[in-house]
């Protein structure tokens, strides 16, 4: 026998980093769909907001309002999201402001030149500490 109904599944956070990303980006208005609530995601979201994306919440949905980035005044802190500091490593080497990360003492550790050396050799300009941890100081390049 056949079972019909709805499963919910919690969202994921490795996709969630990604979706908040890529709507910041796009052209036009993106919902997304139950993305997962957590420390991690609610910090890339924040540091969107930080560079101008508008969201908003629908229930467990999302909706992205992109808008150019602009700079933020403050240093943009990650928290102890390595995913969200790697992964908007990449996204502000392309814009043509300064931008700097930053996070908790643990996330200040962790070594962040497997990412920068990669983005280095595009052309970006990225300064990392002499230990080639955060502080990360993300330079405009032409990238």
């Amino acid at each position: 026998m056949a079972l019909r109904g709805e499963i919910r599944v919690l969202g994921d956070k490795s996709i969630t980093h990604r979706a908040l990303i890529l709507a910041s980006m796009a052209q036009g208005e993106s919902r997304i769909i139950r993305p997962l609530k957590s420390e991690d995601t609610l910090r890339t979201l924040h540091i969107l907001e930080a560079l101008g994306t508008h969201f908003v919440w629908e229930g467990e949905d999302l909706i992205v309002q992109p808008a150019l980035y602009h700079p933020s005044l403050m240093p943009l802190d990650c928290g102890n999201s390595g995913t969200t500091a790697r992964l908007l490593m990449g996204l502000l080497c392309a814009q043509p402001f300064q931008s700097t990360l930053i996070g908790d003492p643990s996330l200040m550790e962790r070594p962040m030149n497997r990412v920068a050396e990669p983005l280095r050799t595009l052309g970006a300009r990225i300064v990392l500490t002499a230990s080639d941890h955060l502080p990360a100081q993300i330079l405009p390049s032409s990238l």
